[in-house]
């Protein structure tokens, strides 16, 4: 993910999360990450595990408005999870009316994530804004490619449309923690992530 809301980033594979070779997981009471719009924050973006090539949307700032839809999508009622043979838990709490994602396009996408007990740990939602990333081609991590792309039994998103992702370690980060910064890991290894999706569209900028 962009390191801060006017960069583009690129960099390994966890982006400007950072990985390392020494971090030890950290038990944390409330683990998170604390994010503005004015400042650059090293772990901001963690929960989608961009790796590169990736920009923040460049939509009008209406912080009140998306923090408003962020505790709206924290009150959603728990839907029955399709599994399909990857793994990969999904359903859809709204299906799209329009387009669905280009592979390697970029879209814009606004998501909340969690671990496996709820406890949110990321949210573009708090940012202000939604995420623009490049969807399909390995720049996200395995389970957000395709839960939001479909395949192997998970049908396409489409624009306007908000799913839910219960994400297993092999198609998250596995059994290495992630999102490590001064030694100090945001995500534990073989975990378990839960994602709140809602695809806003496709990003203006992508090359005709």
């Amino acid at each position: 993910m962009a390191h801060s809301l006017s960069s583009v980033a690129t960099g390994p594979k966890l982006g400007f999360s950072y990985t390392c070779p020494s971090c030890i997981w950290k038990p944390k009471p409330n683990p998170k990450v604390t994010c503005s719009a004015h400042k650059s924050n090293p772990l901001a973006g963690i929960g989608i595990g961009i790796v590169a090539s990736s920009v923040v949307a460049l939509t009008p700032f209406n912080a009140d408005a998306t923090r408003i839809e962020y505790y709206a999508t924290t009150a959603e009622p728990l839907c029955e999870y399709n599994y399909v043979k990857s793994g990969l838990g999904y359903c859809d709490i709204l299906e799209g009316f329009g387009d669905e994602a280009p592979l390697g396009e970029l879209i814009n996408v606004h998501y909340t994530a969690r671990f496996g007990d709820e406890r949110v740990f990321d949210s573009s939602y708090k940012r202000g804004r939604p995420l623009t990333m490049r969807i399909g081609v390995g720049k996200v991590i395995k389970g957000l490619d395709q839960g939001i792309l479909g395949g192997e039994g998970v049908p396409p998103m489409r624009i306007g449309g908000k799913r839910k992702l219960k994400i297993p370690p092999m198609l998250a980060y596995g059994p290495e923690p992630a999102g490590c910064f001064s030694g100090d890991c945001n995500i534990p290894g073989n975990a378990t992530l839960l994602y709140d999706i809602n695809f806003v569209g496709i990003y203006s900028g992508n090359r005709k």
